[in-house]
C-alpha cells in the first residue's frame, strides 16, 4: 500500500536508521599525560627512527632488555579506523637512561636502542612497534610516551603502563588517572610467536 501515512513512516524510519547511535559505536577517548621532560628533541635523535627500537640501522648489536611488540589502533570516537596518522613513542632504556640531553643519570646509555621511534597508521587504523618491555627509574614506575599526529597537528599525548605493578601504586601521573580508565593505557602482554606482544587501541 503507498498511501501517504506509509510514505512519511518510511522517511521517518530511514531518518531514524540514517542517525549517529549513541552508545553502541562510540568510544571513551584515551587518557592524556603529561609529554615529560625527556620528548627527544630533534637534535638528539637517531638517523633511524623506525618503528623497530631494538635495532639501531648499521650497528650489530641490539638492544638490552625484553624485547616485546606493542601494536593496536588508531581509532576515532566512534571506533572508526584513523589512517596516516603519526604514532611516536620513546621510553627509556634498559639501564633508564633517556635519549636527552637533560637525562644526567649515571649508567651509561643503551648504544643498541634506539630511543623513539614512529610508525604511520595503515588503513585499518593499525601500526606497530618492535621495542622492549620499560623498566622503573628513580621516581617513576615503567612506562612508554605516546604521541599521536594527524596532518601534523598533535591529537593526543599520553603514557601506557604495565598492569600490576608494585610501583604504579606510588606514581603520581599514573594515580591521577581514574581507576575506571587506567585499563584504556595498560599494556598487558601475552607470548605470541615466541615473544610477548600487546594489542592497545588509541581512541583520539
Amino acid at each position: 500500500m503507498n498511501d501517504p501515512v506509509n510514505r512519511r513512516r518510511r522517511r521517518v524510519l530511514c531518518g531514524i536508521a540514517a542517525l549517529p547511535v549513541a552508545g553502541l559505536a562510540a568510544t571513551e577517548p584515551t587518557p592524556s599525560a603529561s609529554e615529560g621532560p625527556f620528548y627527544p628533541p630533534a637534535g638528539m635523535r637517531l638517523d633511524d627512527i623506525d618503528s623497530d627500537l631494538v635495532k639501531v640501522a648499521d650497528q650489530v648489536e641490539q638492544a638490552g632488555g625484553e624485547i616485546v611488540t606493542l601494536a593496536g589502533r588508531v581509532l576515532d570516537s566512534r571506533a572508526e579506523p584513523i589512517a596516516g596518522a603519526r604514532i611516536e613513542i620513546w621510553q627509556c632504556d634498559v639501564n633508564g637512561r633517556y635519549l636527552h640531553h637533560g637525562d644526567q643519570g649515571g649508567a651509561a646509555r643503551d648504544g643498541g636502542f634506539q630511543g623513539y621511534g614512529h610508525d604511520i597508521s595503515k588503513a585499518d587504523g593499525a601500526f606497530a612497534f618492535r621495542t622492549i618491555k620499560p623498566v622503573p627509574y628513580a621516581g617513576r614506575t615503567p612506562h612508554i610516551h605516546v604521541k599521536v599526529l594527524i596532518e601534523n597537528r598533535e591529537r593526543l599525548t599520553t603514557q601506557f603502563y604495565l598492569p600490576d605493578h608494585p610501583g604504579n601504586a606510588r606514581d603520581w601521573l599514573y594515580r591521577r588517572i581514574a581507576a575506571h580508565r587506567r585499563e584504556r593505557v595498560t599494556m598487558r602482554f601475552e607470548t605470541t610467536a615466541g615473544w610477548p606482544q600487546a594489542k592497545l587501541d588509541i581512541v583520539v
